[in-house]
């Protein structure tokens, strides 16, 4: 089964909770920046979505408010991101390699830090 999207916002609350550790959805609203800060239920209903998605889960009851947890690593959810940017794409690294190109967003010192990396990648094999 695919994996469901996690949405800008999902990811920020996922953020919130990587840094926090187990919260409730009172810390976790607390935690996002002040500027535009969601209402609580606006972040309630968005952590009982990432629950539902299986990115994460209650894990105790403190009083009225239930603790949450990501279930998911950092790691997973980055390479997610990364597959549905490729999926757009036509699954082309090359294509969103020139975009980054084109919007100056990737420069010759990124393409020499991936060359190394992919070097040290062919002599691990």
């Amino acid at each position: 089964m695919r994996a469901k999207r996690i949405s800008r916002f999902e990811f920020q609350l996922l953020e919130r909770l990587w840094e926090l550790g187990p919260s409730s959805v009172r810390e976790v609203q607390e935690a996002l920046p002040p500027e535009h800060r969601p209402a609580y239920t606006t972040v309630q209903t968005m952590i009982y979505r990432l629950e539902q998605k299986g990115a994460v889960r209650r894990v105790k009851k403190t009083g009225n408010a239930h603790i949450f947890e990501a279930v998911l690593a950092r790691t997973t959810v980055h390479k997610r991101l990364v597959a549905d940017l490729l999926e757009m794409f036509g699954g082309s690294p090359a294509s969103v390699m020139s975009c980054l190109v084109e919007t100056g967003k990737l420069t010759l010192s990124d393409v020499r830090a991936i060359e190394r990396e992919l070097s040290k990648r062919e002599k691990k094999l």
